[in-house]
């Protein structure tokens, strides 16, 4: 989206609204279809991103994990919203608590899990996840492993695509208030 000066909008019978602070000139979209699939981020696990907003310290992608796949125990230190469209997964603390298509996850900041998608999938399961702050992770001896956050997650993603002659990868950016690749 390109910034241009300050102008009322008129609905269509021509009437004045209030003058908005952002007038946009372009809606703010990507068709999953044109998003490339980045394989393997961690073994098994392909990411499309649809919006990373460092500013705001927020990542929002489509996941596509393969069966036994799985993620070190980790909290988020902000909230975590996850779509589940096929597939199932489920955290390794709430074993009776799968979530499988059509489940929608809300997880407060804080919250303590260690991801996995059972061996005995038959099909690769897909979500889509909305992560605000930090994903911290360790390792079982209870020493840390690794942490991502916005930043690190838009590098790595960007560095991962250029390396695999994938890029640019159109996705939405932060308060730039634009698609990147675009």
């Amino acid at each position: 989206m390109n910034a241009k000066f300050p102008t009322q909008q008129k609905t269509s019978t021509g009437a004045l609204l209030p003058l908005v602070g952002l007038p946009q000139d372009t809606l703010l979209t990507v068709n999953i279809e044109q998003v490339p699939l980045i394989k393997n981020v961690f073994p098994g696990i392909h990411i499309q991103p649809l919006r990373i907003d460092p500013e705001r310290g927020e990542w929002v992608f489509k996941a596509i994990v393969e069966p036994g796949c799985s993620l070190p125990i980790h909290y988020h230190t902000g909230t975590a919203q996850v779509w589940t469209i096929q597939g199932c997964w489920k955290y390794l603390e709430y074993p009776d608590q799968p979530q499988t298509a059509g489940s929608y996850l809300f997880e407060p900041g804080g919250s303590v899990h260690t991801f996995y998608t059972p061996k005995e999938n038959t099909e690769d399961t897909i979500t889509i996840a909305w992560i605000e702050g930090a994903q911290v992770s360790f390792n079982e001896d209870g020493t840390f492993h690794s942490m991502n956050d916005a930043t690190s997650i838009q590098y790595a993603l960007e560095s991962l695509a250029a390396a695999r002659g994938i890029g640019p990868v159109p996705y939405i950016r932060g308060n730039s208030a634009d698609i990147a690749g675009s």
